[in-house]
């Protein structure tokens, strides 16, 4: 049975309720370790600012490039053929159809811009013969899902005359780039297709790029008054005070609103359907009115069996899938306008139901991010002044610390039994560390031995660190992952004894892979409300588990428990509320959970070095080259990824003052 401490005692008569209907911990065995095998992650998503280089005098602005690609390398990869190009962004991934090369180019666009006309001239059509079927895109595999069976190559191909069927694709958003609101033209093009009828692939390399846009009627103004906008309870504003003050010490231009007034209209317009729309549409107006860059949230779950009650409200995404019909996300009150710069509501058939997307229904969203937004899921002052305390001890002492240039990466085979040499949590470690410059690594992990108990990474994490990335498997408890083709765990420190780590103000930035982890609804109530929605069902185990398998009783997530340990843990994390999502194998790397993951360390590596900012941009990245209105999967990725921690924070604390 798993480690115990006197906080878990106070839920221990719900767990004896549980052990009644037959509910048993599993127990924990390690496993010997095996070498892995490394793979390089290639650059995405090039970026072009055409807002700075536009004639102010006209609204019709002509933009013209060409752009051009090698020919096509291909690698023979068991009994297929996989193709590739020295340009590439990404694969095609649509699951069980040919992968090919995408090359993603990203425009930066003025605010309210209208595309009135893109036209793409491809070059000399050229052609390659093939003597064996190209690979398949993978299916994406729930990351609770372990029993995993070799992907078999299926017979999808011949019933395509050509794939990808159109040679490019574009799509529209607003969002936030740098200091500015923007519109982010993304463009998709596909140098290479397939006729799998007669065998070959067509290619080109060239293609001729004319753009046509509109400039919008009158520039947008917003203001330029604060920076950050802390959203709080009445009960924490005396808590809040120190953290104003240190921000505002630093530079941080702070406003701090209690919830009343936005919700009552005591000093602000009211606008708004429910709590969380208000919320919104408040978000919206300091923005428009303040100019801010960074909202915080401060109140977690208050109370609520049948419907959740907050301290600060919150946003429940309706997207469908595998064994989850709803989940948290923040994303909602970051992303402030759609792509004609209205406000982006997640309800775009206007139902009451947000960001749905089921049978017959679905939402149409923007979901790039105009402001930079984390979340203190705090239930109670004693939580609040702990994280408070970190934050102000964080960036007046952290800069210059030979501790924080370490990176830690913890884990192991995500998806064993496959029969192939790759561990993609390891390689999702190595790749994230290949980014930071200057770091010095330790890698965790099952393979090499370096990972076969908790152990080992408190030992490790004591000593400090500017980032721990964990990658492999998890729910609202526990994180583990696997020793190489082995289904046993091996397991990090639960929620209940995050108390093992003695790392005084040596605080890492988390970032977390796996289902569940960044739940912050969780608690007895979540489970109450699950045995009345389900009855005896609520316990039967399923696999990814769910409902209380899944652990969300726990009275905190593991994310926020490990935030929330007084002068030790970490000071943000990043992780999922919802059920994530990978891909295993050699393309581990290239799309879902890892590669959302790589997103975060390649935004850091790119010279930005705030919080929020860098959280934001992983997910635009992830967005530009997975469009997350064509696929159910990438959108939920989008959605449920989650900053516990503030969005302002200085990665690495400010300088000291002369």
């Amino acid at each position: 049975m798993h480690m115990l401490n006197n906080y878990f005692k106070k839920y221990f008569a719900v767990v004896l309720i549980s052990l009644f209907i037959g509910f048993t911990f599993s127990p924990i065995i390690n496993a010997n370790s095996v070498s892995m095998q490394s793979k390089k992650v290639s650059e995405i998503n090039s970026l072009v600012i055409i807002k700075d280089n536009i004639n102010k005098n006209q609204r019709d602005q002509v933009y013209e490039t060409s752009l051009y690609f090698s020919s096509p390398k291909t690698t023979k990869r068991g009994s297929n053929i996989k193709i590739s190009l020295q340009e590439e962004t990404s694969q095609t991934l649509k699951p069980n159809q040919p992968m090919l090369p995408v090359v993603t180019k990203v425009y930066i666009l003025p605010f309210k811009s209208k595309i009135k006309d893109l036209n793409i001239y491809f070059g000399e059509v050229k052609e390659k013969k093939l003597l064996e079927p190209l690979c398949l895109a993978p299916e994406p595999i729930p990351i609770g899902q372990i029993d995993i069976k070799k992907q078999q190559i299926k017979n999808q191909q011949s019933n395509l005359e050509i794939y990808p069927k159109d040679h490019y694709n574009y799509y529209l958003n607003s969002g936030r780039y740098n200091d500015e609101i923007v519109n982010y033209l993304t463009l998709k093009i596909y140098p290479v297709q397939y006729e799998p009828i007669n065998k070959k692939i067509i290619y080109y390399n060239k293609v001729d790029i004319i753009l046509r846009y509109e400039m919008p009627d009158k520039p947008s103004n917003f203001g330029d008054e604060y920076d950050l906008l802390i959203i709080t309870p009445t009960i924490f504003s005396k808590e809040l005070k120190p953290l104003v003050e240190h921000k505002e010490n630093y530079g941080i231009r702070t406003k701090l609103v209690t919830l009343n007034e936005i919700l009552w209209g005591i000093s602000y317009p009211k606008e708004g359907r429910d709590r969380a729309e208000k919320l919104k549409y408040f978000i919206k107006y300091a923005l428009e009115q303040w100019g801010i860059k960074y909202v915080l949230l401060v109140g977690g779950r208050k109370g609520g069996v049948l419907n959740p009650i907050w301290w600060v409200p919150a946003r429940y995404s309706n997207i469908v899938d595998f064994i989850e019909y709803s989940f948290l996300s923040d994303l909602y009150f970051a992303d402030v306008y759609d792509s004609e710069g209205n406000f982006s509501s997640w309800d775009s058939n206007n139902d009451n139901i947000f960001a749905e997307w089921r049978a017959g229904k679905k939402d149409i969203i923007d979901m790039y991010p105009e402001v930079n937004v984390g979340r203190l899921p705090c239930k109670n002052k004693e939580e609040l002044i702990i994280l408070v305390d970190k934050i102000i001890d964080y960036e007046t002492n952290t800069f210059g610390e030979e501790w924080f240039n370490r990176y830690i990466g913890v884990a192991g085979d995500t998806y064993p039994n496959n029969n192939e040499p790759y561990y993609e949590g390891e390689l999702s470690t190595q790749a994230s560390f290949d980014y930071l410059e200057g770091y010095k690594s330790v890698f965790l992990w099952t393979s090499t031995g370096s990972f076969s108990s908790e152990q080992d990474i408190i030992s490790h994490v004591n000593e400090g660190c500017g980032f721990l990335m964990f990658s492999g498997h998890s729910n609202a408890f526990i994180w583990s992952t696997h020793p190489p083709e082995n289904n046993t765990w091996v397991d990090a420190p639960n929620c209940f004894n995050m108390d093992v780590f003695k790392n005084i103000n040596r605080y890492p930035i988390v970032h977390v892979s796996g289902c569940w982890n960044t739940r912050f609804d969780s608690g007895i109530l979540v489970m109450i409300n699950g045995i009345l929605r389900e009855g005896h069902r609520y316990f039967i185990k399923t696999s990814p588990p769910s409902g209380y398998f899944s652990y969300e009783w726990v009275p905190q997530c593991w994310s926020w428990s490990l935030c929330g340990i007084q002068d030790k843990g970490c000071i943000a994390i990043t992780g999922n509320t919802g059920l994530g999502y990978g891909i295993n194998g050699e393309d581990c790397l290239s799309g879902k959970s890892n590669f959302i993951e790589l997103q975060f360390f390649k935004s850091y590596s790119e010279g930005m070095d705030i919080l929020g900012e860098v959280h934001s941009n992983q997910i635009i990245k992830y967005m530009s080259e997975f469009p997350p209105m064509e696929d159910k999967i990438d959108c939920k990725l989008a959605q449920e990824r989650t900053l516990l921690g503030d969005p302002s924070l200085k990665i690495g604390g400010y300088p000291p003052k002369l």
